[in-house]
């Protein structure tokens, strides 16, 4: 990964816009003591998708933007924007088409950080797994700070597999490797909890059949209730439908011999007064 050119904006010291042409070959940055060296190596770990302020010592990640100075006021954010040449197309999917690449990291005061890839947002994973795979990085032991040899010496164990991992060019397959542990853990506790899901839903179904078939039961129930209402008042309104008939019957019968009767007393009233 062969670095073609850093630009800097209101990044610590540098207030003004700032770039440093990277040519084959060595390129020296001179000066005297505090003039800036240490912070363009910063500027270059940073875009690089470091995250620890400590590591740019500071107390926060907005410390790395231009706090002012006499008659200069502070700046509201920083950028830094890293120049790449990928003509040998050795930079991973989806940039390995693109001959340049132009990372890019800002920070606005109070709302963190925004990393761009030739003009595209992207996260910050996607900057550091760019620069994992071309075995360097923010952490890479290739950018070597002030009192870091004497830390490189004293290394542990661990510290030092991790600078020959980094040397052997597979710190980013440690990298990928390690995401996909972490999303093949995350997808064991979903299907975790998917098998507690579904023995809850089992357990819900099972209660929903039997109360399916209570309901079933009820209305078998309820329709035959309703039946033997519909027979018993059918039985009662027959059996007042042949009482009231009975009871005309009677009625007619009497009003016949009512008739009978009157007829009779008036002939025999007739009778009594042709007597006389």
């Amino acid at each position: 990964m062969q670095f073609q050119r850093l630009r800097l904006v209101g990044f610590k010291s540098f207030v003004d816009a700032a770039e440093v042409q990277i040519e084959s070959g060595l390129t020296g940055v001179v000066g005297p003591n505090g003039c800036g060296k240490s912070n363009v190596l910063e500027s270059l770990r940073w875009v690089m998708g470091a995250n620890s302020a400590k590591a740019m010592r500071g107390q926060g990640m907005d410390d790395v933007i231009f706090a002012g100075a006499a008659g200069r006021p502070p700046r509201s954010h920083a950028e830094v924007s890293l120049t790449i040449d990928n003509a040998q197309r050795r930079a991973p999917q989806p940039f390995t088409d693109s001959p340049i690449l132009e990372v890019s990291r800002r920070i606005d005061r109070g709302q963190g950080s925004t990393y761009r890839i030739n003009g595209k947002e992207v996260r910050a994973r996607d900057v550091q797994l760019l620069f994992a795979d071309a075995s360097t990085g923010a952490n890479s032991p290739a950018l070597v700070r002030q009192g870091q040899i004497s830390e490189l010496i004293a290394a542990k164990p661990q510290n030092r597999r991790r600078i020959l991992e980094e040397a052997g060019g597979v710190a980013g397959l440690h990298t990928r490797r390690h995401e996909a542990e972490l999303r093949l853990k995350a997808a064991e506790t979903n299907l975790e909890r998917l098998d507690d899901i579904g023995r809850e839903l089992e357990t819900a179904l099972n209660r929903l059949k039997r109360e399916a078939r209570q309901a079933e039961k009820y209305k078998k129930i309820s329709a035959e209730i309703r039946a033997l209402q519909a027979a018993l008042l059918y039985v009662r309104w027959n059996d007042a439908r042949l009482a009231a008939e009975a009871a005309a019957a009677e009625l007619r019968a009497a009003d016949a011999s009512v008739a009978e009767t009157t007829t009779a007393a008036a002939a025999a009233q007739t009778a009594a007064l042709a007597a006389q």
